[in-house]
């Protein structure tokens, strides 16, 4: 239902603007625990409710609201998974790589020697350090080995170190993309959940609102229209 939930609800969640959305202030599986409490614990007072001005709608779209918010955070959480471990593989991984391509530098300085335009294209693949260039380095240092075979056989030049250059090239250009292509706080699945978590919340708000006016004096009927999380870290 989540899933069904979230489709459903998508163009409204996708219509809140920049400037409305909130981020969680507590576990989002709390929130969503919370607020499909409220909805069974509100039920018995909808008259009172609607007589302050309650707008019952907020009531009976709460579960979905809740359910799409559920199923928002299961998107980012497993996204965010994604971007984690592929972070770790890079962790893992650049440092050799770095190391390979400077060392491809080293062996065609020296196989080129004698040509200034070879030396001057290695001298720009070697220009840049950042992670995206090492990955074009690789790819380019493959590419220019491969149209200069004899000068770099002349050097008896380990050709199994350019096939890894090929490899790495391409298989680090995905971890890259999945650690770094899209950052935690810009992620699309990420904006989405926050926005999936507002438009719950915003029922949320104002049926607790309404519920804490009604029943200011009431402190049994009450308690359901505080959040217990909030209401815990913050006595």
């Amino acid at each position: 239902m989540s899933k069904q939930d979230f489709e459903t609800l998508k163009p409204s969640i996708e219509a809140i603007k920049p400037a409305e959305v909130k981020e969680p202030n507590m576990p989002v599986d709390v929130a969503v625990q919370e607020a499909e409490d409220l909805y069974q614990w509100c039920l018995q007072d909808k008259e009172l409710l609607e007589k302050a001005g309650l707008d019952w709608q907020y009531v009976t779209e709460l579960p979905a609201r809740a359910g799409a918010c559920r199923y928002a955070q299961a998107i980012w959480q497993r996204d965010f998974q994604t971007m984690e471990e592929a972070g770790k593989e890079w962790k893992e991984k650049s440092g050799d790589a770095f190391e390979l391509r400077d060392v491809l530098v080293h062996h065609f300085f020296h196989a080129f020697r004698k040509y200034p335009d070879l030396v001057n294209k290695v001298r720009a693949i070697a220009e840049g350090g950042s992670n995206a260039d090492m990955i074009q380095d690789l790819k380019d240092l493959y590419h220019l080995g491969i149209a200069n075979k004899p000068l770099l056989d002349a050097i008896s030049f380990d050709w199994n170190e350019l096939e890894k250059a090929r490899e790495w090239s391409d298989i680090l250009a995905v971890v890259l993309a999945k650690a770094n292509g899209e950052r935690f706080e810009t992620a699309d699945s990420k904006v989405l959940r926050d926005k999936a978590y507002t438009y719950m919340k915003q029922a949320v708000d104002e049926i607790r609102l309404h519920g804490q006016y009604v029943f200011w004096r009431n402190d049994e009927r009450k308690r359901g229209y505080v959040s217990r999380y909030i209401k815990r870290y913050n006595t």
